[in-house]
């Protein structure tokens, strides 16, 4: 009797359908590793492409923004680095892969043009002139 028990239990057990909860939990499973790939990885290999793309095309005269937020020109290239001039005659030499980006030049110049001719639009600058042409 008690063995006749215990295979109804197993037989009631195998026809409740769990199987196909764990079909669900299994194609689950799997989607994790392709979910991540998607998401995480191919956006990533694609950033890196973009900048070494971007680091070849840079050239001597190129307006540059480094990784540390400093602006300035490519005056040279030895190598796996760049020299950049910051400021009239005071020039960095930094890595290659310091380069953040390229400035776009022509957004800045279409924002002096809408200001119009003469005008300034970086108020520390005009501060700093005011403190010089004051006499007192």
């Amino acid at each position: 009797m008690h063995l006749r028990l215990s295979l109804v239990s197993l037989i009631a057990q195998q026809d409740s359908g769990n199987s196909g909860g764990s079909t669900i939990q299994l194609i689950i499973l799997l989607m994790i590793p392709l979910a991540m790939y998607f998401l995480l990885f191919r956006p990533q290999r694609k950033r890196v492409k973009e900048a070494a793309e971007m680091q070849k095309s840079l050239g001597i005269g190129d307006e540059v923004v480094l990784t540390s937020g400093i602006y300035g020109f490519i005056t040279g290239e030895e190598g796996s680095l760049f020299w950049v001039e910051i400021d009239d005659d005071v020039q960095v030499r930094v890595a290659k892969a310091a380069v953040q980006g390229k400035v776009n030049t022509s957004a800045a110049d279409s924002a002096t043009d809408e200001a119009g001719p003469g005008k300034n639009t970086d108020k520390s600058i005009d501060k700093k002139s005011d403190k010089k042409s004051d006499p007192s």
